[in-house]
């Protein structure tokens, strides 16, 4: 076996091609865009490279054929919050055979070492936690767009290397024309007619006012969660950015109090219904269909991420977004489903609004940790 560092166009389109090979004969697989996973290596795309740096490897077999990949990062800004230094490995495709798993393992281990750190977090992203996190270890159906999806044999390449949990990434689903419990929807009502509480859906012509709420919004709600470091302003809009050719302005949703930023819901609908027929490849014909699926429009909804500033934490105002966002999904009979990903089983309120709603279990992913001997 052979194991190579991507830093040309022929290994580049190799990283790329891994994941096909791997998948082709795996009906729920969605190919990602090539152009998303290239955007994350690229430090004119990714602001991560602002305080931190990556590299990637490909492995061949004797015969000179692909059989994996692997990404190493550090993210300088959290690398070291925690007892010992930690890095990233993630992009992790390999076919069933333990031995080339461990040699991407090593690859990525070697050179975090070489670069100082102690131990590895993975499978993550060089970016926000919003996609291509974690280890999908129940839930084994067609993803949503960026959630990873993998076969159910890595979990056994993770733990026999040494890999632990940190902690788990749940998914729920829930069904759109089903009605919420009379107790939700009462709490919501009340919560939405309060005198001083106003909601309002996004608007792309007002895109940093938003953007700034967001910031405010979201750095305020997870200050206290472990290794937490603020999101910027750079960040945001260009994640903004990104969503833009997927998004419904009145899916995304924000609540204030007497004017002031109190709490927000990101929801997108699923791309990778527009995308699932294209295998990644976002050229002429793959813009086409896009464009085409997009306009047909699609059955599912993503939630991206949801936050409340802290002091409106028991305040309702999830509740109410969500009777917002029904308000107007409703009359569409186009979204049937709404995934509500990902969320930290260490964050029992959240999951909590989940089933409060009537949301049932999708998915769950794995965030582990390998320490260094």
């Amino acid at each position: 076996m052979n194991i190579t560092e991507v830093n040309n166009k022929s290994t580049k389109k190799a990283f790329l091609d891994v994941a096909r090979i791997i998948y082709k004969d795996d009906k729920n697989w969605i190919c990602p865009l090539d152009n998303d996973i290239e955007a994350v290596f690229d430090p004119l795309k990714n602001n991560f490279y602002q305080h931190g740096k990556c590299t990637r490897w490909i492995l061949t077999n004797e015969k000179g054929q692909l059989i994996g990949r692997i990404a190493a990062f550090i993210n300088n800004e959290k690398a070291y919050n925690y007892e010992q230094p930690t890095g990233g490995m993630g992009f992790f495709e390999c076919i069933a055979n333990e031995t080339a798993a461990f040699l991407l393992f090593d690859a990525a281990k070697q050179w975090l070492i070489s670069n100082g750190m102690q131990a590895m977090d993975g499978p993550i992203n060089f970016g926000e936690n919003d996609n291509f996190w974690g280890l999908l270890v129940e839930g084994f159906t067609p993803p949503s767009y960026g959630m990873n999806y993998n076969p159910s044999y890595y979990l056994a390449f993770f733990e026999h290397y040494g890999f632990k949990k940190i902690y788990e990434q749940i998914t729920n689903h829930l069904a759109v024309y089903n009605p919420f419990p009379e107790r939700f929807t009462k709490i919501a009502q009340w919560v939405a007619q309060k005198p001083g509480y106003e909601f309002k859906h996004l608007k792309a012509g007002e895109i940093e006012k938003f953007a700034a709420d967001f910031i405010e919004i979201y750095n305020d709600a997870w200050r206290d969660f472990e290794n937490f470091v603020p999101i910027v302003q750079a960040t945001v809009l260009e994640s903004f950015r990104k969503m833009k050719p997927l998004m419904d302005e009145k899916l995304i949703w924000f609540a204030y109090v007497n004017g002031e930023p109190a709490s927000f819901v990101i929801i997108l609908p699923d791309a990778n219904q527009m995308i699932k027929s294209i295998n990644g490849k976002l050229n002429l014909i793959g813009k086409l269909k896009f464009l085409y699926y997009r306009w047909k429009g699609v059955s599912r909804m993503r939630a991206i991420v949801m936050g409340t500033k802290q002091k409106f934490q028991k305040h309702g105002l999830e509740s109410a977004l969500f009777i917002k966002l029904k308000e107007y999904v409703y009359p569409l009979n186009q979204y049937y489903e709404l995934e509500l990903s990902w969320v930290g089983d260490f964050n029992d309120r959240m999951i909590a609004l989940h089933y409060s709603m009537g949301a049932t279990f999708g998915k769950k992913h794995l965030t582990m940790r390998y320490i260094f001997d």
